[in-house]
This record gives C-alpha cells, sequence and structure tokens, in this order.
C-alpha cells in the first residue's frame, strides 16, 4: 500500500481547547485511518512551520484524499498537506522510465526526425 507523510496545523481554537483537555489525538487519527482501510504508522508533534506531522498507509490516494477531505472540513485543522511517499525500488523504477521520455526544454528546437 502507498505511504503518505502529511504535515498539519491546529487552529489557535483547537489549541485552546487541548490546552483546557489535553488528549491524545493518536487515537482519533487511527481511527480515521483504518476507517479507509489504512494504518497509522506514526504521529509527532513538532516546533516549527508545522504542528505536527503523520506516516500514514492507505490503499490508493483516494482513500488517503477521503481522510485528508474529513480531516480539514472538521474545522480543528488550519492547514493540511500530504505528499505521497515512493519506495527507493519505486524511485529507481522511476529513474528507469524516466530514461524513455524525450524532454524537449521550452524554446529548444524539436530533434529532427
Amino acid at each position: 500500500m502507498p505511504m503518505y507523510l502529511s504535515k498539519f496545523s491546529y487552529t489557535p481554537e483547537t489549541w485552546a481547547r487541548l490546552i483546557g483537555h489535553p488528549e491524545d489525538r493518536r487515537t482519533a487519527a487511527q481511527t480515521y485511518i483504518e476507517s479507509v482501510g489504512g494504518t497509522l504508522h506514526g504521529f509527532w508533534y513538532a516546533f516549527g512551520a508545522h504542528d505536527g506531522y503523520t506516516l500514514w498507509e492507505a490503499p490508493d490516494n483516494v482513500s488517503m484524499a477521503v481522510v485528508a477531505l474529513a480531516l480539514s472540513a472538521g474545522g480543528a485543522i488550519g492547514s493540511l498537506e500530504t505528499t505521497v511517499l515512493l519506495t527507493v525500488d519505486e524511485t529507481i523504477d522511476a529513474l528507469h522510465r524516466a530514461a524513455l521520455v524525450t524532454y524537449r526544454a521550452p524554446g529548444e528546437e524539436q530533434p529532427a526526425g
């Protein structure tokens, strides 16, 4: 199954609620991804541009989008960015296949042929 890295930031209101009633949000995140047949592999809070990071596994991009849309619509998260992760083997395969693509940069002439 594909892996996904999500970066999220809570709204100030969400932080205020968590300060008033601290809770471990890993359980909620696990429930969301399991509802589409996926697995939560990690959940971390951070300092910096984003409040936290999650590592998910989901059956496909649509399943991950379902979770991302539901989380975004819930109102507690101010921003959510999800990146599809490739394995090393998938990347090696892509590198081999990229060699078969003929690329022409903007402004370059078409090769004769």
